[in-house]
Parts: C-alpha cells; structure tokens; sequence
C-alpha cells in the first residue's frame, strides 16, 4: 500500500493512495475506528492494515489526490532521524576527492558513520526548503531512500532485520554545508527547520521485498544530478538496522535514512548551492516523486 498523511479541513489525516487512478481513500472517512495517524496505524500492525485493505476494497472515502495538501507521512517522527554518511560508493569517493590529504585507503568507511537530524526539520512535498534560514548560503541537497521501522527491538540480527520494517519513503537530507564543517559535527548543519522533505508517500514493506536493484535519482531543476541504485550501498539495510539495534533499542516509527549517492552540490566545480527559485525533485519509481521549491 502507498499511504499518505494530508491536511483538509484543517485537519490531518491519512489515507491509501490509489496510483491509477489519481485517487486517496480517506480512510477516517470509511472506518472511523481505524489509527488516525500514521504512527498509530504503524503501532498497530497487521490487524490494522488488514482493516486498511477492507476499507480501500470498499470504494468509499475516494478523493482526488490533486484536492488534497499533502504533509510528511510522518510529519512529526517520535525521535530524531537516523542518518547514515557516506554510505554510497561514488558519493565516498567524491567526499574523499575534496580532501587534498585524503588517500585511496580510506574512500569507504569501515563501519556506518550515524549522525541524526531534529524532528523540527521535517517538512512534506511541496512545502518550500527555506534556503534564507542558512547564514552561510551553503544549502545542498542529498535525496535519499529511508527506510521506517515497524517493529523495534534491540539486538535485531542482519538476517531478521528486514522483518522489523514497516515501510519506505523519501528523504531529501538538505544540508547547510558551511555550518556542517564549521561545527564539524553534522548535526547543526542538517537540522534547520525545513531541511528534511519526506514523502510523497510511505510504502509497506510487501510491495518493495527488494529493493536493492532499485534506482534513487535527484534534478535540480530537471537537470539530473545524482542517480544511484541501492544496491550501491556500502552497508546495506540489514547492516543499519543490526548496528543500530546493537546499542540502542529502535523502536516503532523510527527512521532510517540510507545515504545519498554521488552528485551533490558541494563536490562541483565550483560548487553548485540551491539558490531561491530552484526546485528539488527526488525520485524512487516504487515510492513516488518528492518535489520541493527552495525559498
């Protein structure tokens, strides 16, 4: 299912997009008992989406997908977002490519590099990145593919760590890239109000069982950018999800984003910031188009 959270009458509520047909089931709509909000639809687990398919099967609560504003499918997560660095192979090597004293012996990370971003920073597709908010006018864009955590646990083996997925979606992990070097610490740097578009939609695990020959692909523009397959990633998401549980207890709702591949901004020459006017689309065909205006 492509479940979507939208605003209409003031109001939040979710629903399952129907791709064809250009149609969202309104889901409050046809069963007033179902999970009014993502997270709780999450929490609820396979009961819940097995109401969920009742309730599309029906063919009430349709409304067309261009009447509704749609937010993040998760507009306010429980926790920061879980962030992976230089997870792509080409996006390492051109990280590494800045570093004059950089060597070849080090391009790929020897274990995953984690760093998080504020909850505060989630925006949804087409709201506006907003560039202004950066003093340093650093602003780059890195799309990548999260993955949101179903069933938590601590200690979750690579073999078993997909079954603990709830789903994916999209994630432009924006970046004032001057802060980020200045506090050398990345979180500042990623964690400006806006600069984390999430959308359009959250896919269950059922309709993506593998994602890894799959393509990530951002413009600038309509200019393409980056173009990356998952199966590129250093560590794939199994890893993530055993070296996180490792040491930490993730839990229901969590996100993971993946990494981005190579291609952004900061690794041009010169360097090709988001300026006010531009637009970022990020696209993953299985998910959907994530589009934002950068202001």
């Amino acid at each position: 299912m492509h479940l979507l959270t939208f605003a209409e009458g003031g109001r939040t509520r979710i629903g399952v997009l129907d791709r064809p047909r250009g149609e969202v089931v309104d889901l409050q709509q046809v069963d007033p008992e179902l999970p009014q909000t993502m997270l709780g639809l999450i929490a609820s687990g396979a009961p819940a989406l097995q109401a969920v398919t009742t309730a599309v099967s029906s063919g009430q609560g349709r409304v067309p997908l261009e009447a509704l504003t749609l937010l993040a499918p998760i507009p306010r997560p429980p926790r920061n977002i879980f962030c992976v660095g230089k997870n792509f192979r080409d996006h390492a090597r051109e990280v590494r490519s800045l570093i004059a004293s950089g060597t070849g012996a080090d391009v790929e990370p020897p274990s995953p590099i984690i760093f998080t971003k504020a909850t505060s920073a989630v925006i949804g597709p087409g709201a506006a990145i907003p560039a202004s908010l950066d003093p340093t006018q650093s602003v780059d864009y890195e799309g990548e593919l999260a993955v949101v955590i179903g069933c938590g646990g601590r200690g979750i083996a690579g073999d078993q760590a997909l079954s603990h997925v709830f789903g994916y979606t999209l994630i432009n992990d924006v970046t004032s890239r001057r802060l980020q070097q200045r506090h050398q610490q990345w979180f500042l740097g990623k964690s400006l109000d806006g600069f984390c578009p999430m959308g359009p939609c959250l896919v269950t695990r059922d309709e993506l069982p593998d994602v890894r020959q799959l393509r990530i692909q951002t413009r600038v523009n309509g200019e393409l950018r980056q173009d990356g397959c998952i199966a590129d990633l250093i560590f794939d998401i199994p890893t993530l999800i055993e070296t996180l549980s490792r040491t930490m207890t993730l839990e229901c709702g969590d996100i993971i984003a993946t990494g981005t591949p190579a291609g952004v901004g900061m690794a041009m020459t010169p360097p090709r910031f988001l300026q006010r006017g531009d637009r970022v689309t990020i696209t993953f065909e299985p998910i959907g188009r994530l589009e934002n205006p950068v202001d």
